[in-house]
């Protein structure tokens, strides 16, 4: 009756509340005593695991055999022995009064995002165990979420997804046409909010009428003893107009908005969180036609340009030397005295204003060189500038 409370307390993490591969975890354990407690040790521990179960039974006879599925993975086990401040294996006498004893843990470099599903979890947590004489151990636990880092300003995420797909329509062995659909995402990687603008042709030359749907569909893959279970969910979905038969539909750009949804797992060995999204038509009379798109659901937003050379000029390089050939006093170009007048030739050399350039920073590359400011010659034309007289007598091509 000497303990008041008893309580584990964790520092925020950097991002969203959460903590990332590699941080650093910091903490306390909370005492509050009503009299003086004597303690051999407060032990404290990090840890983090994927675990995986469920249930297959069969009938064999009368009776039901049950197959259990169980995996794990360890991702986190951390361990303090004691966090007293004096810990020489005897016992310590803390006084009535409230006590902190604060700890960090280094946090791996390699860890899966916190996840909750019907067949398995990820799950993350502090633990402290009192250990008194004469006692038994009394624990508290305190449970933080991981949230690994997926960046879309990648090569791999950034590329174009396209696809297409065909199906010939058949009912009681007739043939009644076919339904092609092509689709293409301007990128893979995506984050929570954002919209995807889908770009598709759907030709039906069917004798019916079909209906196009686009959905993006959450993949849950559970892995165990070397059989994997799966659960799929449609996360969001739009339906587009009636297509009659013999018409075509085009979807210039058709927004699908992304809704909170937790990012793709891909570096658990058991659990594996992925996203597609998926264009089908609805034919009458036969299955649908499906078309599937990969995508990946990252934490770390698209970046204009200048915030995404870091990650994509790692892996590709950018050549610039041409830039250093450049001479610092060019050779004079042409005369086009003829061609500009003073007063636009003055303000043709002069630099753009910083206000003028906001808005073309903002783009995927600029750069202004100053020595590069002569107005270009004018625009090649047809129509003569400076057409004939009719005065002038037409010469004979004969003579």
């Amino acid at each position: 009756g000497r303990l008041r409370s008893f309580a584990v307390e964790l520092e925020a993490g950097r991002a969203w509340g959460a903590y990332g591969s590699g941080e650093l975890l910091h903490g306390r354990v909370q005492l509050e005593l009503r009299g003086a407690l004597r303690l051999r040790a407060l032990e404290v521990c990090a840890r983090g695991r994927a675990a995986v179960h469920w249930l297959e039974s069969r009938s064999v006879g009368l009776n039901t055999i049950y197959r259990d599925y169980t995996a794990y993975q360890t991702f986190l086990d951390n361990r303090l022995k004691s966090v007293l401040p004096t810990d020489n294996g005897e016992v310590t006498v803390l006084q009535a009064g409230r006590h902190e004893f604060p700890f960090t843990f280094q946090l791996p470099e390699t860890l899966a995002t916190s996840f909750e599903g019907k067949h398995g979890s990820v799950r993350y947590w502090v633990k402290a165990k009192l250990h008194r004489p004469w006692s038994t151990v009394k624990k508290v636990k305190k449970e933080f979420t991981v949230i690994e880092p997926i960046d879309i300003n990648t090569p791999a995420l950034l590329a174009p997804q396209a696809g297409a797909k065909e199906k010939l329509a058949r009912a009681w062995y007739c043939n009644r046409g076919q339904v092609s659909v092509t689709a293409k995402i301007d990128r893979k990687g995506y984050t929570p909010g954002e919209v995807i603008p889908i770009f598709a042709e759907i030709d039906n030359c069917t004798s019916r009428a079909v209906v196009p749907k686009a959905a993006i569909i959450q993949t849950q893959t559970f892995v165990a003893r070397g059989t994997k279970k799966q659960k799929k969910s449609v996360v969001t979905s739009i339906v587009g107009d009636s297509i009659a038969a013999g018409k075509r539909e085009v979807w210039h750009g058709r927004a699908l908005k992304i809704p909170p949804v937790g990012p793709s797992i891909l570096q658990c060995r058991i659990i594996q969180v992925e996203y597609s999204l998926k264009v089908c038509v609805d034919i009458p009379g036969t299955s649908k036609l499906l078309l599937e798109l990969p995508l990946v659901i990252g934490t770390i937003p698209l970046h204009p340009f200048g915030s995404r050379t870091s990650s994509v000029s790692s892996q590709y390089s950018v050549n610039l030397e041409w830039l250093s050939t450049i001479l610092e006093q060019p050779e004079a170009p042409p005369e086009y005295s003829t061609v500009v007048s003073s007063p636009e030739a003055e303000q043709s050399l002069a630099p753009p204003c910083r206000s003028e350039l906001g808005s073309i920073l903002e783009g995927p590359f600029f750069a202004y060189i100053q020595e590069f400011r002569f107005r270009p010659p004018p625009l090649y034309s047809e129509i003569d500038p400076n057409p004939p007289s009719d005065n002038i007598r037409p010469r004979c091509m004969t003579c």
